[in-house]
């Protein structure tokens, strides 16, 4: 039987969602444990991957299972006693075999924040900026986004993708407090390092070091030299992933 796992992490003690031969990963962890907890042999999969020390408040996963776990709850509550500190798991559901959390996800959120003033309690999970920004212009900017659909300029160098079509939905900064902001975007699928590229070119605008026809034609031509640095991992959170079938 096929169930969908919901989980939290924070990414910063790991190489990362995926598992890597010579770093501890967040699947990794999962995994081991749920072998452990149901006596088999457990392979997760999971929505999409993110990097070393980016978050998720909401990630979720699938695994196959030989024979029905008599009670999730109980599950859930095994797993959160087994996992490290770190790692949290809400729920797990019994789902169709068709349902895949890659492939059937129909978009993903994700959040970067970043604050101006010295914060002790922000450091760990938002970037500061010692710089104003132009929030109005960035967002002009990110909503240019939607007229996109090839954001090869906003992918790492070398990866291993077959195509760098995306659709993004939404992509906009908020002022979530008077020295603290993030920006949102929603997309159906991700590249690897998208969206920390996205936020340092659209800084870059904020800046003014960049003007919204250098930021179209950054996009147009696609290539990831003409595009901001990224931008730093920790301040990165995976916010949710949404299917059209309810999970919770």
């Amino acid at each position: 039987m096929r169930y969908f796992i919901t989980l939290s992490y924070d990414g910063t003690r790991y190489h990362g969602w995926q598992i890597q031969p010579d770093g501890i990963t967040v699947q990794q962890v999962l995994q081991d444990a749920l072998s452990t907890l149901l006596r088999q042999e457990i392979v997760v999969v999971g929505a999409g991957r993110t990097d070393a020390g980016v978050h998720a408040r909401k990630m979720v996963a699938h695994i196959d299972v030989n024979g029905e776990i008599q009670d999730t709850g109980q599950l859930v509550y095994k797993l959160n006693s087994f996992l490290p500190y770190d790692i949290s798991v809400q729920h797990v559901k019994p789902v169709s075999e068709e349902m895949h959390a890659r492939f059937s996800a129909t978009s993903r959120r994700y959040r970067y924040f970043v604050h101006t003033k010295k914060n002790p309690f922000r450091k760990k999970y938002s970037c500061e900026l010692h710089f104003d920004l132009d929030y109005e212009l960035m967002n002009v900017a990110a909503a240019k986004l939607k007229e996109y659909a090839d954001f090869g300029a906003f992918c790492k160098s070398h990866s291993d993708v077959k195509t760098t079509i995306c659709a993004v939905i939404q992509a906009h900064w908020v002022n979530y407090e008077p020295d603290a902001w993030y920006f949102e975007i929603e997309a159906n699928r991700f590249l690897r390092n998208m969206v920390r590229a996205v936020v340092g070119t659209l800084v870059e605008v904020g800046r003014h070091r960049m003007s919204l026809t250098q930021f179209e034609k950054v996009v147009e031509e696609g290539r990831r030299t003409g595009a901001g640095e990224s931008m730093p991992a920790n301040a990165l959170f995976l916010e949710s992933v949404e299917y059209n079938s309810l999970l919770e």
